[in-house]
């Protein structure tokens, strides 16, 4: 039937009904809260490019674990920024590191929150690269066996999912195995398996300290056109056996995490990367829009693409505003 009979607008005549018949709901379990961890102790250095967002050590780190998990966000993801760089990024897999460091202080002190944590080379390496360089590009099998090391580190730690954000072929199998191997057939891996050469991640180079010091990602992170290539990569890491697959970033790309969700119907992660996250702040801060409802409509947006886990800057202001 058409109008006058059908008329949408009755059921959106007022906030009851509309939360009555609203299709897609955010919550904060759908959310992970990015932190930076760096040395020292009583450190809590803002970003510039990222208001709001700051490198913390390990003792600010635990303050904001209790703060992310009392707001009812469920996970944290954690990327190390280290004491020292080298050309292999060797401080990754130290068992006394800065993320290992606070991946052991978070699950004792916060047990219940969820620990994951990124598996590259890039915060690491003196060249900021993924991986092992030679004559001027990625060595991609010579990696593999750093990225293992990091992974086992991060497990002995307690970590409870580790996430290889390289773009490695093959890492994912590698890592499981190594885990499976090790005793650590628990842990899961959530795999950055769409990860595209974008520019949207700008000022997350200044807070994980990270930008390449010559050329760039693009003969390992995805060329942003390939649709049907991701959801090859998708399924590559689910073979090698990924528990969640990640498309990263969202906004740019909520086409394709509706696309992996409808060909896999697997645990779908969307990063609301760096870029995404300083737009909405800095035209919040400006005044050119309302921070909070371009948030929520975002967030949202990704949520109905088929996102089941969502990596935000906003986590903690977006739960606490979805539970007050």
């Amino acid at each position: 039937m058409a109008f006058p009979v059908n008329r949408p607008r009755r059921l959106r005549r007022n906030e009851t009904l509309r939360r009555m018949v609203r299709e897609t709901r955010l919550a904060p379990d759908d959310l992970v809260l990015p932190l930076f961890v760096c040395p020292g102790r009583g450190v809590k250095r803002e970003v510039t490019s990222m208001p709001g967002v700051a490198q913390m050590s390990v003792d600010n780190i635990i303050a904001e674990a209790h703060e992310t998990f009392a707001a009812g966000v469920p996970a944290v993801i954690l990327f190390g920024l280290p004491e020292r760089k080298d050309n292999i990024g060797s401080e990754a897999w130290n068992d006394d590191g800065e993320v290992q460091r606070a991946i052991r202080e978070i699950k004792e002190r916060v047990p219940s929150l969820a620990v994951i944590t990124d598996v590259c080379m890039c915060e690491y390496t003196d060249h900021g690269h993924c991986g092992v360089v030679r004559e001027g590009d990625v060595d991609n099998d010579a990696t593999l066996e750093l990225l293992v090391r990091e992974a086992l580190s991060h497990a002995r730690a307690g970590a409870d999912i580790v996430a290889p954000s390289d773009m490695m072929d093959g890492r994912v199998g590698a890592i499981r195995d190594a885990l499976d191997e090790n005793g650590f057939q628990q842990v899961a891996i959530m795999a950055y398996s769409a990860k595209f050469a974008s520019a949207f991640y700008g000022p997350f180079r200044e807070a994980a300290d990270s930008a390449p010091q010559f050329g760039d990602r693009r003969s390992y992170q995805m060329d942003p056109p390939n649709g049907d290539e991701a959801i090859r990569e998708v399924m590559y890491d689910l073979e090698e056996g990924a528990d969640i697959v990640m498309v990263k970033p969202a906004l740019a790309y909520l086409d394709l995490i509706w696309r992996v969700k409808q060909e896999f119907g697997v645990p779908v992660a969307a990063y609301n990367v760096s870029g995404e996250f300083s737009m909405i702040r800095a035209a919040g801060i400006n005044g050119w829009l309302d921070e909070k409802r371009a948030t929520l409509e975002v967030l949202t947006s990704i949520k109905r693409a088929g996102a089941d886990l969502i990596l935000t800057y906003f986590a903690k202001d977006v739960a606490r505003a979805l539970s007050g």
